[in-house]
């Protein structure tokens, strides 16, 4: 197993990517500490995958949780060895027009202290063991960290400073720790919206997203949460990604590779090879 041994601290980890990061790292040999704001979803997290996972109930944007998070990770295991930053919110592509001015400070700063602070909070907290374990950081972007409509501009916003944020920690943390990104495109999970726009209970999971975007990916399918964990892998791997720092991994089903008048160009390839016997 790839990760044998190694402690990680996932944030937003009992439900949706997150879970299924939490459950990859597991299989790959991994000790597994969740921070999440859901004790309901903990309980069921930790049942589901037993005494490897430690959990830690508390809010991102609070630095004391944050803490909290890293000590029983570092209790539990020794030490803590990979950060994965995952923890965030959508915006439901809540467009600028549309954003109630009564609302938009508190939805600008729920999106933010969530999508960023959070992040940002996590590497404070996990700083000191992370250097004396030579440890690695991964945080979750989004294809809206370089592209626009993957979300409103609270949501592009954020994950646009994120990118920032991986490049900045990896220019300051060099030599001693890695910080890298990942960049999944659409996804069928349970990401949530801010409060502050009434979202909070409305998942990415009721907009019917394989219809949406039937024939507008080159590999034409959205992706489940499990498609991915191998890229958290990857980068939380000194023997995989050791050279690897600032890096974002794109994982988009092919967005970015669309033509300019086609989504893709192989359409026809298996019928073409098939017509001469290969």
């Amino acid at each position: 197993m790839r990760l044998e041994g190694q402690r990680v601290l996932i944030t937003g980890g009992a439900s949706g990517l997150g879970a299924a990061i939490v459950a990859r790292f597991i299989d790959e040999g991994a000790r597994v500490g969740v921070l999440d704001r859901s004790e309901a979803r903990l309980a069921e997290l930790v049942g589901r995958l037993g005494a490897g996972v430690v959990a830690t109930h508390g809010d991102v944007r609070a630095l004391a949780d944050q803490c909290r998070a890293v000590d029983a990770v570092v209790t539990a295991f020794g030490g803590l060895d990979v950060l994965i930053g995952n923890a965030g919110i959508w915006d439901f592509g809540r467009s600028l027009a549309d954003l109630p001015p009564e609302r938009i400070d508190a939805a600008f700063d729920e999106v933010m202290g969530i999508n960023v602070k959070g992040y940002l909070l996590a590497a404070k907290a996990a700083l000191p063991p992370l250097v004396a374990s030579g440890g690695a950081i991964v945080f979750t972007v989004s294809n809206a960290g370089f592209f626009a409509d993957g979300g409103g501009p609270l949501y592009t916003a954020s994950k646009h400073a994120a990118v920032g944020l991986v490049r900045q920690l990896a220019f300051e943390l060099a030599p001693r720790v890695r910080v890298n990104g990942v960049a999944p495109g659409a996804i069928l999970t349970d990401l949530r919206g801010p409060a502050a726009l009434g979202m909070e209970n409305r998942s990415i999971g009721s907009i019917p997203l394989t219809d949406a975007l039937k024939g507008l990916l080159p590999l034409d399918a959205v992706p489940s949460p499990e498609d991915y964990t191998g890229a958290y892998v990857f980068l939380a791997s000194k023997r995989d990604s050791g050279a690897a720092t600032g890096t974002i991994v794109n994982i988009d089903g092919g967005f970015a590779a669309r033509g300019v008048g086609r989504t893709r160009g192989g359409d026809m390839l298996a019928e073409r090879f098939a017509s001469k016997g290969h």
